[in-house]
């Protein structure tokens, strides 16, 4: 029977060959699956593929995420605010993160402290002031102008803090900014009206400023809230002592999706004059006359020998008025004086490789001149173009007089 040896002392042994067959000569499991692998390189390499892709987009969704919205607490790149609040957390503050402006009233309690970073400037005074109302203290960032204006805290927008500042002081007795000392002034935008502190230069302005009452803060700062420069100076103590002073903390970002959606916004239409609506057609119209002028066929190619022969005059021309357009004063006056210095050397019978200093000292030889005076003339170098132009005459003069020797 095949696969069986018989061996000197009676005894059978597997033939190493059918070491992957099973009975009656069938292949055994392992020996199909290698074959099948041997067979499908390709299909196995590219499953193999998919397989690790699955695992890493399924790892990847697995994973805690975070987000990428400035001064998030979620988010842990330079411009987050995860770490303040991990820190706020730790000093056991719960800090909530509403989405939406309803979520927002929603956790808003007395005794909260609200803290609010409306870059886009999307929320309108109804919203604001039922912020207001729900909140025991409101820190405002960065706000823009029409929401200093719907806050109606007295404060005001006073510019930005000067490059010299990289760094300011307190500089006033609120007691929050006189325990934290010095906080990060670059980029920052300065505010008048309360009490105001980190004021650049004796400015009346400064980075940080509280309304009258104390309710409404003000910071002129996103890098005082930021993981970029959180450890930096003051920065980390002025945000614990303004955002942790509460044990409920409503960190809210508005967006987009908080737009007042009551249908009295003003429309592109309704910002767009009435002759914007004859805009479109006439558009239609120029375009189709653009069509109609530059796509018409231009005939046939027409095939042309070469090379073609131009003629010395319409080169020399040519190069002049490139010359003059550039204003190439000096690659003129090099090419004059070379043509000139070939030409008065095969006149005087010098040859080709006869040197200038050569050349010139054999046209004055011929006219009986000084050598230095017509050097002087040959190497000169013309600044502007009048000049450039009674040179070359001179040139002309001097190679006239040499050839009518």
């Amino acid at each position: 029977m095949t696969g069986i040896l018989s061996t000197s002392n009676g005894f059978a042994g597997t033939d190493p060959r059918d070491a992957g067959t099973g009975p009656q000569g069938a292949p055994a499991p392992a020996g199909r699956w290698r074959h099948w692998v041997r067979r499908h390189r390709t299909l196995a390499a590219g499953a193999a593929v998919v397989a690790a892709a699955l695992a890493l987009a399924v790892g990847t969704q697995l994973a805690p995420k975070g987000d990428s919205v400035p001064l998030s607490v979620s988010n842990a790149g330079p411009d987050g605010a995860k770490a303040l609040g991990v820190i706020l957390r730790q000093h056991g503050v719960d800090v909530h993160t509403p989405e939406r402006l309803e979520g927002a009233l929603a956790v808003l309690r007395q005794g909260s402290t609200l803290l609010l970073y409306d870059r886009n400037g999307v929320l309108d005074g109804p919203q604001l002031e039922a912020l207001m109302e729900r909140a025991d203290r409101v820190v405002v960032v960065t706000p823009r102008l029409n929401t200093l204006t719907a806050l109606d805290s007295g404060i005001r927008q006073a510019g930005v803090v000067p490059e010299a500042f990289p760094v300011l002081e307190p500089g006033c007795i609120l007691p929050e900014a006189e325990a934290a000392g010095q906080v990060t002034g670059a980029g920052s935008f300065v505010y008048d009206g309360g009490t105001t502190c980190y004021r650049p230069g004796g400015s009346a302005a400064g980075l940080l400023a509280t309304s009258a009452d104390g309710r409404i803060t003000v910071v002129g700062s996103t890098a005082v809230l930021g993981n970029d420069k959180l450890d930096e100076a003051g920065n980390a103590a002025l945000a614990l002592r303004l955002l942790g002073s509460s044990p409920d903390l409503v960190w809210y970002l508005p967006t987009l999706q908080d737009v007042a959606a009551d249908g009295g916004g003003t429309s592109l239409d309704d910002l767009a004059p009435d002759w914007a609506r004859f805009l479109g057609p006439w558009l239609l119209v120029v375009a189709a006359a653009a069509i109609a002028w530059r796509g018409r066929r231009n005939g046939p190619l027409v095939f042309e020998p070469l090379p073609v022969v131009v003629k010395a005059v319409e080169t020399a021309e040519g190069r002049a008025r490139l010359y003059h357009d550039s204003h190439a004063i000096g690659q003129a006056r090099d090419n004059l004086r070379a043509g000139l210095l070939t030409r008065l050397a095969g006149s005087l019978g010098l040859g080709p490789g006869a040197t200038a200093a050569e050349t010139i000292a054999a046209a004055a030889a011929v006219l009986g001149r000084d050598a230095a005076g017509i050097a002087a003339l040959v190497n000169e170098h013309p600044q502007t173009e009048a000049r450039l132009v009674a040179w070359s005459q001179a040139l002309d003069n001097l190679e006239k007089e040499v050839t009518t020797q």
